[in-house]
Order: structure tokens, then sequence, then C-alpha cells
């Protein structure tokens, strides 16, 4: 094997070990970004669920409401369509 064989052997290992640690720390940055993204995401769920049984228990209080004062107006209900 030559002198430049042998180097250029040697340029070609050293550019794969960098190809691979960059791809390590890029695989590993992108690991810890899926990481908070699907924390991010289970956050926003939670937070969306309770938005609606929120929305859910007003909407029911306000039927109730329509409900007492048709009942103390003596109005029947009106269909709906």
């Amino acid at each position: 094997m030559t002198t430049h064989t042998f180097h250029a052997l040697k340029n070609t290992e050293k550019k794969f070990m960098e190809l691979l640690r960059d791809l390590r720390e890029k695989i590993e940055m992108l690991e810890k970004e899926k990481a908070g993204l699907l924390a991010e995401i289970e956050s926003l769920k939670e937070k969306g669920e309770a938005k609606a049984r929120e929305l859910e228990n007003e909407v029911t209080m306000l039927r109730k409401e329509v409900k007492t004062l048709e009942t103390l107006l003596n109005v029947r209900e009106k269909s709906t369509k």
C-alpha cells in the first residue's frame, strides 16, 4: 500500500467517523425535539378536553335556565327542525 493510498484511506475513515458523529448528534437532537413536541401535544390535548368539559357544563346550565324560564312563563318549548 502506498503512502498516498494510506492517507486517502485515513482521510476517508476520518470523514466517515465525522459523518457518524454528526448523525448521532442530529438523531439525539431530533429525539429530544420529538419528546418535547409529544409533551406539548399531550398538554394541549388536556387543555382542549378541559375547555370542552367547561363548555359542556355551561351549555347544560343554559339549557336548565331556558327550561326554568319556560316553566315560569308557561311557554311551550319550541320544536327544533
